[in-house]
């Protein structure tokens, strides 16, 4: 990490990971495999490389008893608040199908139908994340979907994390599977034995995940190709330098390919925050992690203007991005490009990642330009709804027959034109 002045040729260095061309022929190898023999290559790859043997796929009665022993009950009090909250918020989100009528008899509208089947694929690995389990599954119960199918690679013993089994039980998912990677993402959605397929997959996870839903993608729908998590902390004079610091290795612990970047129009601050983060570093248990992170993909921008700043920040398009200026709700309706925004010294990123309500899948990799996060809308389909009345047909039956005169298509033409001359 260093500090740099912002020019016009400012260039970001992102940590986008399209997968080698090896990794996309085992990613094709992984899903043809798991078409042909179902089960018996999902307990091949899931022993291979989870170093699982396992005797069956889905998680039973027991193993969610035990992981409600295992867990601390104060944890178990969070993840009830946080899923009222994370609730409550999506609850805003929901769409009512809708018609009008006018006064030929013609009425028009929009059918809102939730899906039926969704996959929700929970990363393992690094860490464990129940808050993923939170995040993708409320709004899909939101959004009235009735069968939610879990994923998720076991450890060594053929666990899961207790956190996450606690999670989901608490939110009423009656189907969890022990398995990850490519292999899970395929059985969702050509499905198997024992895992029936979905109609879309949601959920982060490493490379190959990502490179399966692409693949997938067309036999069922997916939400996005996630990429590595990304913060950008825009900052005035008045921030804090330990509190910025510390909000950039919250992401920069993540994984090393995260980034961090500070914008801020304070070379003070800049500088300030550069030592901080050296120092707090050292102190971090998984410092190897962030410290990978700062290095190839940690920045500090140094701006001669808040709109200059605010400028990067949309070029930037990140998926987190912080306010830390003096009035940081002057500062939001400059901002076109964000997939969350926290305004002020007491929103940090992690009250977002677990808490607050809004959903914490977000589009990386600057597709904030164009996406949004994961809401409510991903889990529902909408149809048009047409019923022409006799009288708008003959007003206009004429003027739609022209139209597809005039595309070549004569079979659309008449079929307008027989009604037309009963």
């Amino acid at each position: 990490m260093k500090i740099s002045r912002i020019t016009d040729t400012l260039s970001i260095k992102r940590s986008i990971d399209q997968g080698t061309e090896e990794q996309r022929s085992a990613v094709l190898s992984i899903i043809e495999n798991v078409k042909r023999n179902g089960d018996k290559a999902l307990y091949e790859y899931t022993e291979k490389w989870d170093g699982a043997a396992l005797s069956q796929l889905k998680v039973t009665e027991e193993e969610i008893s035990a992981a409600y022993e295992e867990l601390p009950a104060e944890m178990i009090t969070i993840f009830k608040e946080a899923a009222i909250n994370i609730r409550s918020y999506h609850e805003k989100q929901v769409r009512n199908s809708w018609f009008t009528t006018d006064e030929t008899g013609t009425l028009l509208g929009q059918k809102i139908t939730p899906l039926d089947a969704v996959g929700v694929y929970v990363p393992g690995g690094k860490a464990a994340y129940p808050s993923s389990v939170l995040m993708n599954v409320i709004p899909a119960q939101v959004a009235g979907v009735t069968r939610i199918a879990m994923v998720s690679p076991p450890d060594e013993t053929g666990k899961l994390p207790a956190g996450v089994l606690v999670a989901a039980d608490l939110l009423g998912v009656k189907e969890i599977y022990k398995v990850g990677g490519a292999q899970a993402v395929a059985a969702l959605a050509y499905g198997t034995e024992s895992i029936q397929p979905v109609h879309k997959i949601v959920g982060p996870g490493n490379v190959f995940v990502a490179l399966a839903k692409r693949e997938v993608y067309g036999q069922v729908d997916i939400d996005s190709i996630a990429g590595p998590s990304e913060i950008v902390v825009l900052a005035d004079e008045t921030a804090q330098a330990d509190e910025v610091a510390a909000d950039l290795l919250s992401q920069a612990e993540h994984d090393e390919l995260a980034s961090s970047v500070l914008v801020t129009t304070s070379m003070k601050l800049a500088e300030e925050v550069l030592i901080e983060v050296k120092k707090q570093l050292a102190t971090l248990p998984r410092q190897e992690i962030a410290r990978a992170s700062i290095e190839q993909f940690g920045a500090i921008y140094v701006a001669k203007s808040l709109e200059e700043a605010v400028e990067t920040v949309n070029t930037l398009a990140p998926e987190h991005l912080e306010v830390l200026t003096n009035e940081p709700m002057s500062v939001l309706p400059m901002i076109k490009h964000a997939g969350a925004i926290f305004l002020g010294r007491y929103s940090t990123e992690p009250v977002g990642d677990y808490f607050a309500g809004p959903n914490h899948v977000l589009p990386t990799n600057g597709t904030a330009t164009f996406s949004s996060g994961l809401s409510v809308d991903e889990f529902v389909k909408k149809s048009n709804v047409i019923f022409y009345s006799e009288k708008a047909l003959q007003q206009n039956g004429e003027k739609i027959a022209a139209f597809a005169r005039l595309e070549g298509l004569e079979a659309h033409a008449r079929a307008v034109d027989i009604r037309l001359k009963k």
